[in-house]
Parts: structure tokens; sequence; C-alpha cells
């Protein structure tokens, strides 16, 4: 019986699937670049030896418009390390607006409150005569050593 990834590389080696090899080196372009501009990115595709890259919001379109000759040497790169993308070759770089989002997701920081062992041990004497003081100085004894268990 054949494994998975057998029946897989053989699915994508078929030429009537040749647009999943182009999925995947296009994927890894856009993994390669740094964050800024992963999200300005919707998708990417090569047609004629031109790198159209669709954009999630107007806004990048004129600082993605300075960065041309990096993607085109990231691109190259890409095509040079891996094989399975030595196809895929650009000369110049068309950008346009879309009206899909990124398709980086962004993770999502879920506390940014820092949580800190407590070290004290809630060893200390009480120095006061008055009955309220000596309540709260005993409340944050039994807190810290209700921290402690």
């Amino acid at each position: 019986m054949k494994q998975a990834s057998d029946i897989i590389s053989h699915i994508r080696s078929l030429p009537q699937f040749k647009l999943l090899k182009r999925y995947y080196c296009y994927q890894k372009f856009i993994s390669s670049l740094n964050p800024r501009f992963k999200k300005a990115i919707a998708f990417v595709y090569v047609k004629d030896e031109t790198l159209f890259v669709a954009l999630s919001h107007p806004g990048f379109k004129m600082e993605m418009s300075y960065q041309k000759k990096i993607l085109l040497n990231i691109l190259d790169i890409l095509a040079k390390q891996d094989e399975k993308c030595q196809l895929i070759k650009a000369q110049k770089v068309i950008f346009f607006n879309s009206k899909y989002i990124s398709l980086i997701k962004e993770k999502k920081i879920e506390s940014t409150v820092p949580h800190y062992q407590e070290i004290a041990l809630g060893e200390f004497s009480i120095e006061s005569e008055d009955k309220e003081i000596i309540k709260a100085f005993e409340a944050v004894r039994d807190s810290i050593e209700k921290l402690q268990t």
C-alpha cells in the first residue's frame, strides 16, 4: 500500500496540476518577505515574465512601488534556491489593488499583562497600634501565603 505522501507527490507531478507547483512557489515567495510586505500582499502570480502583485489595501501601492527591485531579487533567489520554483522568473513588477485581504494571518496576542511568580514569603512583623492597619497587613500576609501554595 502506498503512503499518502507518495500519492500526493504523484498527483502534483501530473501536468494538469501544474498550477499547484506554482501555488507552492507563490506561497514560499510571500513567506520569505518581511512582515510589512506580507501584510500588504493579498496574492501574487507570474505571467509572461511579469510579477503581478495584488495589494490588500490601496495605501500600500505607493510604498510597494519603491520596493520593486527587492521583490524581483527575492524571486530570483527563490528560483535559484528551490528547484521546484525555477520556472517562475520575472523581469518587471506590476501592482494592482485587490478586494481580497492578505493571506497571512496575524498572530493575536492574548494577554499583555505580565504575570510574575510571587517571591515574597509573607514573613514580616506588624509594628502598629492601629487595628485597621494591622488588619490590612494581615490581609496582605494571607494573600501572599495563598499565592505560595
